[in-house]
Parts: C-alpha cells; sequence; structure tokens
C-alpha cells in the first residue's frame, strides 16, 4: 500500500505519454516471488498435515453442511491463515519506501482476518459481524493512510468524492462489498484464487504501463503469495481459503485498486472494476437474485453461477458422485470468463469510456447468460428426464454432501 500527499487525490489529467508497451512476464519476476510462493504453498502443507491432530482447523461440521457447501469431507479451511502469512511476509520485500505504509496496512486488513479466522475456526461470528469487522478495517485503512477513492470517472461524482462525507462511505461500500464478494466466489476449488491472482497481475501491469513501480511490486508479491495457495487449493481441494482468506483477499485488492487510482491519475476506476470483475458482478447478481425472492440480503444460497455450472456438470454429462471431478472443471470452464475483464481493463486502462463500454459489455453478457441458462436448463431437464430414466441416469439435481 502507498500513502500519498493530499494533492495526489485530485483527479488531474490523463497523460496521452503512457502508451502500450510490451511487457513481459519475466520483467516481474524476482527471487523473492518465487520465496513468497514457495513460502504460502509449505505453510498450507503444514495446515494439511496438522488438520487431522487439530479439529478446529477444519471448523465445525455445520461448516461444511451449510446450504452452499459443495465438498463431501472435512477439510482444512484456515487457508487465510498461509494468505495472510505471506502478506505479512511482503512487508520485508516491498520497496523500501513504501515498507512502513504497507505495515501499517496489514495491521489494518488484520481486524477483518481475525474476524474471517474465528468463524473458520467454528467460532460463531454472524455474517453482520463479519461485516462491522470490514468496516472497522476499512476506516482504520483510511486513518492510518489518510486517503479513500480519489475519483469514480462519474461527472458530478468526482467533486464530492475529495470531502470525506461522500468519500469515506462511498469507499467503505466499495472495499467492504468486494471483500465480501470474494468469499461469495470461493465456492469451488481454485476459483476465488485464481481470480485473486489475474486481478493483482492486471494491476501489476496497469501499475507498470502508468509508471507506479512501488504498486507493481506490491501487487506482484500479492499474487505469488496467492498462486502458493492456490497450488494446493487446485484441483484437489486439499486446503480451502475460508472467510479469513477470502475477505482477505478481496479486502486487500480493492484497496491496492484505491492506491493504484492515487498514485497514477491517468488511471480509469473502470478499468480497475474490471480487473474485479468476476466478484463485482457475483455479488451484485446475488443482491438482485435474493431481492426477487425477498430473502436476507446475506443470505447463502446455492445459485452462483460456479454453483450452476457444477450442478449442470453433474446432472446432463458426468452424473452423480462425481463431485471430484465437476468441482475444478467448474473453475476451468469460468476461467476464460475471469480473466477476459481484467485483460480489458489492462488494455483500456487510461481510456475511461472504452473501459465503461467494456464494463457494460461483460456485465450485460454475464447477466443475461445467467438469467437464460436456468430457463434452458429447465426445459432441457425437462425433454431428457425420459431418457435420463431409461438410462438409469440422473434426473435431478443431486442432494446436498451429507
Amino acid at each position: 500500500m502507498v500513502s500519498t500527499a493530499p494533492a495526489a487525490r485530485k483527479s488531474g489529467q490523463r497523460h496521452p505519454q503512457h502508451q502500450f508497451e510490451p511487457c513481459p512476464v519475466t520483467d516481474f519476476l524476482e527471487w523473492h516471488h518465487f520465496a513468497l510462493a514457495s513460502g504460502t504453498a509449505l505453510l498450507c502443507v503444514v495446515l494439511i498435515v496438522l488438520a487431522p491432530f487439530v479439529p478446529r482447523l477444519t471448523g465445525e461440521r455445520r461448516a461444511w453442511q451449510a446450504v452452499q457447501a459443495i465438498h463431501s469431507r472435512p477439510t482444512p479451511r484456515v487457508g487465510g491463515v498461509a494468505i495472510f502469512g505471506a502478506f505479512a511476509m511482503s512487508v520485508a520485500f516491498a520497496p523500501p519506501e513504501v515498507a512502513s505504509v504497507h505495515a501499517k496496512f496489514i495491521l489494518a486488513a488484520s481486524i477483518l482476518f481475525a474476524a474471517g479466522l474465528a468463524e473458520d475456526l467454528g467460532f460463531e461470528v454472524s455474517p453482520a459481524k463479519r461485516l462491522l469487522a470490514a468496516i472497522a478495517a476499512g476506516l482504520a485503512t483510511m486513518a492510518l493512510l489518510g486517503f479513500w477513492l480519489p475519483r469514480a470517472d462519474v461527472p458530478g461524482l468526482d467533486l464530492l468524492l475529495d470531502h470525506w462525507v461522500v468519500g469515506v462511505p462511498v469507499t467503505l461500500f466499495i472495499t467492504v462489498s468486494i471483500a465480501h464478494a470474494f468469499n461469495l466466489i470461493d465456492g469451488v476449488n481454485g476459483l476465488a484464487s485464481l481470480a485473486a491472482m489475474v486481478a493483482a497481475a492486471a494491476m501489476a501491469v496497469i501499475a507498470h504501463r502508468a509508471g507506479a513501480p512501488f504498486m507493481v511490486s506490491l501487487a506482484t508479491l500479492m499474487a505469488a503469495a496467492v498462486f502458493g495457495f492456490f497450488l494446493l487449493n487446485f484441483p484437489a481441494g486439499a486446503i480451502f481459503l475460508g472467510d479469513a482468506g477470502a475477505y482477505t483477499l478481496g479486502f486487500v485488492l480493492s484497496w491496492f485498486g484505491v492506491a493504484l487510482l492515487i498514485r497514477a491519475p491517468e488511471v480509469t476506476p473502470w478499468a480497475i472494476l474490471l480487473t474485479l470483475f468476476w466478484p463485482t458482478a457475483d455479488i451484485f447478481l446475488a443482491m438482485f437474485r435474493r431481492l426477487q425472492r425477498k430473502a436476507q440480503t446475506m443470505a447463502p444460497d446455492r445459485l452462483h453461477a460456479h454453483h450452476m455450472v457444477m450442478r449442470s456438470l453433474e446432472i446432463y454429462f458426468l452424473g452423480r458422485g462425481r463431485r471430484k471431478v465437476s468441482n475444478p472443471l467448474s473453475t476451468l470452464i469460468l476461467a476464460p470468463l475471469v480473466i477476459a475483464p481484467p485483460i480489458a481493463g489492462v488494455l483500456l486502462w487510461n481510456e475511461p469510456r472504452l473501459a465503461l463500454a467494456a464494463v457494460a459489455f461483460f456485465g450485460a453478457l454475464f447477466f443475461l447468460s445467467y438469467i437464460t441458462a436456468i430457463p434452458l436448463l429447465k426445459r432441457i431437464a425437462g425433454r431428457s428426464r425420459p431418457r435420463m430414466l431409461e438410462k438409469g441416469g440422473p434426473a435431478k439435481a443431486p442432494a446436498p454432501p451429507r
């Protein structure tokens, strides 16, 4: 995380001299990236080995029998410990100019991490309390670092954001929502960590184009830390992110986006939104879905896009009892949709109108695909049910794991 003088929060003018230049991956990779990824993976292995002897690491039985659960065996749910541990270790590898500020940000993020970890260990931490922890972490971040969202590229709103009475609530809403969104998409092996790695990598490239080397360093360190976890989470799901890991990823990445907008005034917020498109679209869809059903806003369900893909695979292609295949396969199927918007964000990093058009395009594609998929699947199910019964195949969605 990078601090800035108050004047840096002004939107300023975009600088056309920053052109799209070749940016090979090798330009970013250094020995400490491999060290951080290896450290995260090693800590995950330690947690996996300890899990049979420390039942708390898998949480209470209620956690993996929840309505949104899709795994049938107890598995360590404390991958967030490895993620946050690597995040804390990144202070040692951060540029000296921003190391102390980065440490303050980690301290603020630890508030949300602690609340998520308590839930992962089986203690009762309600969604409302986790929401309050996210708000407290956001307020602590702004108090320690002294900045909030500088602009939104929305006429009229940008002038208001400069005043704390508007800027602070808007920043809290965005960062807390994205933190919660990453928890919502953490439903199949590798999906949330893939989205986090892609977002961090995309922000690193944008920072490189915009001439913000400090943010390049911090974003690549985050991507390396998540990659170490990803190796143990995908495809077999030997360890899960848990609430601590998912909330921490969303919180950190959302604030990286805010910091990047401050360090590079020519970067459009719509490009940052594209880097975080998948979790953002999923949470807005969840809110729309629950409003339609008049359900509680934070009530869990099994109607997220990854749930629908996985259940469709089991109903129409794989059959019951193939969750070890359908789970990671769902991530592979969704991967292009997760990766495409961040690529657009990189390409359109300083083009607000085109980036906004890309957000609208991907948003329409996401919502229309979801809305049309459900009735289409019902129609297919109705036509194929007699044939499936004759062949002894699955005629309905698999029951929740026991």
